[in-house]
């Protein structure tokens, strides 16, 4: 009889144990995001945000764009075969309580920029995780700020020429 009840129950247990959490959900979707981009992926990497009206801020001071603005400065860079790779090296991921909106920070590793970071707003649509804002940056150790931003200070200064 408990080989009965085990057989009835089974498949509602491997239902619930495979399952993603949440989290799962957000990651898995993010790493496809970035493979998107490594692989030139275009349609794939659009695909991840809420809308033309999503946000992505790169490490320049004048790289805060609309997805629509973000295209047409990315396309180059997917047509030439591969367009960044960034490898997320560890990420923290949180929730509103209902779990339609999370929130993330990601530590990423490039062979062009070094270590990043990435931080986002995600919103569940339909049942997938959609990117509403992302924020590339390169962090700088405390101890190097100062020279950093003497750098930029005359980098600007030498474009106002």
């Amino acid at each position: 009889m408990k080989s009965i009840y085990f057989l009835l129950l089974f498949p509602l247990i491997a239902a619930f144990s495979t399952s993603e959490t949440p989290e799962q959900s957000v990651n898995r979707m993010l790493n496809k995001w970035h493979v998107a981009a490594s692989e030139a992926d275009f349609q794939s990497y659009f695909s991840y945000f809420t809308g033309d009206d999503a946000i992505f801020m790169g490490t320049d001071a004048t790289e805060k764009w609309t997805i629509s603005e973000f295209k047409p400065w990315a396309k180059p860079y997917f047509d030439r075969g591969s367009a960044w790779t960034f490898i997320p090296e560890n990420r923290s991921v949180y929730f509103n309580e209902n779990n339609t909106i999370a929130w993330f920070d990601e530590v990423l590793s490039s062979s062009h920029m070094g270590e990043c970071r990435g931080t986002g707003v995600l919103i569940l649509t339909d049942g997938e995780w959609k990117i509403a804002h992302y924020n590339l940056s390169v962090p700088i150790p405390n101890d190097l700020l100062g020279d950093f931003v003497e750098m930029i200070a005359n980098s600007e200064d030498g474009q106002d020429d």
